[in-house]
């Protein structure tokens, strides 16, 4: 049967990165899994009350992940079979080669290297569409109370959870962490917080 769940990222975080990496490894695997891909912007979590929204300003590009996570809306709706390359890649730039994701030219480097035509994916970004969908989208995770990434979100419940190392191409294992996590998702047992104190250094 079919498991389906949201899960939400910001290209800012590493854990969601981790996280949204297994996943990805586990569809390309053959997994039976339906990933509603939701972004957060974390940027926008941390406005203060008093403070306009990311949204409402007027370079809301210029506010951290917020390029980035337009660009892959962007991809996810227009270009969907380049999407999981264009996920990928925009983690990437940001933990692998420590880029700004802020910069137009980091952003169009990695769709390009997600063999995903820039100038196409930008456009929605440029039209002003992508940052009406990111608005809506994270609202509407904010209605399920998610406050951070990675969260995954299924009928029965919204959890936090942070995923400490990558797939690192192993299918199997990431097939086994995606079931693992929405065992405990939506399982009998309602944890509200199991957290690991003694983290490998």
């Amino acid at each position: 049967m079919t498991r389906r769940f949201g899960l939400t990222f910001d290209y800012l975080c590493p854990f969601a990165r981790n996280a949204n990496e297994y996943a990805i490894a586990a569809i390309r695997d053959g997994a039976d899994i339906d990933v509603t891909w939701m972004p957060y912007s974390l940027a926008q979590n941390h406005v203060d009350e008093d403070e306009p929204s990311i949204w409402d300003r007027e370079q809301p590009d210029r506010a951290a992940g917020i390029l980035a996570l337009q660009a892959g809306l962007a991809a996810r709706d227009h270009v969907p079979h380049r999407f999981l390359e264009v996920h990928e890649q925009l983690f990437a730039a940001r933990h692998d080669h420590g880029q700004d994701l802020k910069e137009p030219e980091v952003v169009r480097a990695a769709l390009s290297r997600a063999g995903a035509d820039p100038d196409e994916v930008l456009a929605h970004v440029e039209d002003g569409s992508a940052l009406k969908i990111l608005r809506h989208e994270h609202d509407a995770a904010r209605s399920r109370e998610v406050w951070g990434v990675p969260t995954f979100v299924t009928d029965e419940r919204a959890v936090f959870v942070r995923v400490l190392d990558r797939p690192n191409g192993d299918a199997a294992a990431a097939r086994r962490r995606i079931d693992a996590v929405l065992d405990l998702v939506d399982g009998d047992l309602k944890l509200h917080e199991f957290k690991q104190v003694d983290l490998p250094v």
